[in-house]
């Protein structure tokens, strides 16, 4: 466990957030290759532990997934800077590209209770735009790492009706740099916060088998609060080398999914997923020296809906297609967005395939492309770190690979 612990935060450094805010629904390659859909009813394999633990009911003996996702975003910014004295360039691409993996194991306790292990990051973050680049008196670095273990366990009641409920132990870590303007033509210097915590939630839900091809199910996973404590650094000012520590609401999601099997060929799946980042109302930083005041940025962001739809084409025995389509709600507005933030809308187009390699094992690859409309900024961030007006253009690629294993 400690090996996997250990690669685990190796691969998923470079992480980048791509949903709404900064959530990560990157958590199997099955499912890439349907946009997700149908994610809490599908129950394809143990990483249903995440989507919905109670679809451990449907899957038979002992099963180990692990999958790996290669993100790349492009994030171009185009405007002007007013209100530093400063000259800067665009800042450049600030997307990398970036690695995300999952993990996940399930096993049979009795014929009617399963147990099941995840491991993955629900939450990641990374901006990072060129030193020199005309905002970097409001932001140059943004990144948000998470780990989540997550042991869960299902029961099925019945041939209609099963449950799951898992825990959740995450592990999050925040390092914020930006340059500091100390007036004159070159004088400048940086700022770095940083900081890390520990935070516990639960996740439950259930499936209903409406018909022999049809399930529907409902999820919920619940609000975790980070209080992240950690210490702020300045080469050149003595004062900003002092401890801090920030507050943080990583927010609960509910989601409805549907599953049917129409014959023996095609299958159609769909979900709504409702996240509460209404709760993120400002990103306040706590210096523990007394001559500081606390850094506030205001948030204000919304609660945010996601939907989508997929399909499955059973070529034949050993080899499925999957499609699906998805539209992310973003939940920053046009008033609140912020350097270290710029994302808006998401339109997704996904493509997949699964191919049964032996009776025991099956590989999945998953590729989405994701169409993110323009973000527009106009954010004032006080006297000398200036007023960042322009728009924003990105895009995303995600190539995604898992292997599955059944003992």
């Amino acid at each position: 466990m400690k090996k996997i612990l250990l690669s685990f935060v190796i691969l998923s450094a470079p992480i980048v957030a791509q949903a709404a805010g900064f959530a990560l629904i990157e958590q199997s390659a099955s499912g890439m290759g349907n946009a997700f859909a149908g994610g809490g009813a599908i129950a394809e394999d143990a990483s249903t532990i995440f989507f919905n633990p109670a679809g451990m009911s449907y899957i038979e003996g002992t099963q180990l997934v692990g999958a790996i996702h290669l993100i790349k975003p492009t994030v171009d910014f185009n405007g002007s800077i007013s209100g530093t004295g400063k000259a800067g360039g665009d800042g450049g691409d600030a997307g990398d590209l970036s690695f995300a993996p999952n993990f996940y194991y399930k096993r049979d306790l009795t014929n009617t209770v399963k147990f099941g292990l995840g491991i993955n990051a629900p939450f990641g973050l990374k901006t990072e735009y060129d030193a020199t680049w005309m905002g970097r008196f409001q932001a140059i670095k943004s990144e948000v790492k998470t780990i989540n273990i997550n042991p869960a366990i299902a029961f099925k009641l019945n041939d209609q009706l099963s449950v799951g409920a898992g825990i959740s132990a995450m592990w999050a870590k925040a390092e914020l740099t930006r340059a500091f303007n100390l007036g004159g033509p070159s004088a400048e210097t940086t700022v770095k916060i940083k900081g890390d915590d520990w935070g516990f939630g639960f996740n439950i839900g259930a499936i209903y088998q409406a018909t022999a091809d049809t399930r529907l199910s409902v999820a919920y996973r619940s609000k975790v609060n980070q209080h992240l404590e950690g210490d702020s650094t300045s080469p050149l000012i003595a004062a900003l080398n002092t401890n801090v520590t920030a507050a943080i609401t990583l927010p609960e999601t509910f989601s409805a999914s549907a599953f049917s099997k129409l014959n023996d060929t095609w299958d159609l799946m769909g979900d709504v997923t409702w996240t509460r980042w209404s709760q993120f109302k400002e990103l306040r930083v706590d210096f523990a020296n007394p001559v500081l005041t606390d850094a506030v940025t205001a948030e204000n962001w919304s609660n945010t809906l996601r939907y989508s739809i997929g399909a499955n084409y059973h070529y034949s025995d050993d080899i499925k297609f999957r499609a699906g389509l998805a539209y992310d709600e973003e939940a920053i507005s046009d008033q609140f967005r912020t350097a270290r933030i710029p994302g808006n809308d998401r339109k997704w187009v996904s493509l997949g395939a699964n191919w049964k390699v032996s009776p025991s094992s099956s590989i999945d690859v998953g590729y989405a492309h994701l169409f993110i409309s323009d973000a527009s900024i106009n954010k004032n961030e006080g006297a000398g770190n200036g007023t960042l007006t322009g728009t924003y253009d990105g895009s995303v690629d995600i190539l995604s690979a898992q292997y599955t294993h059944n003992f």
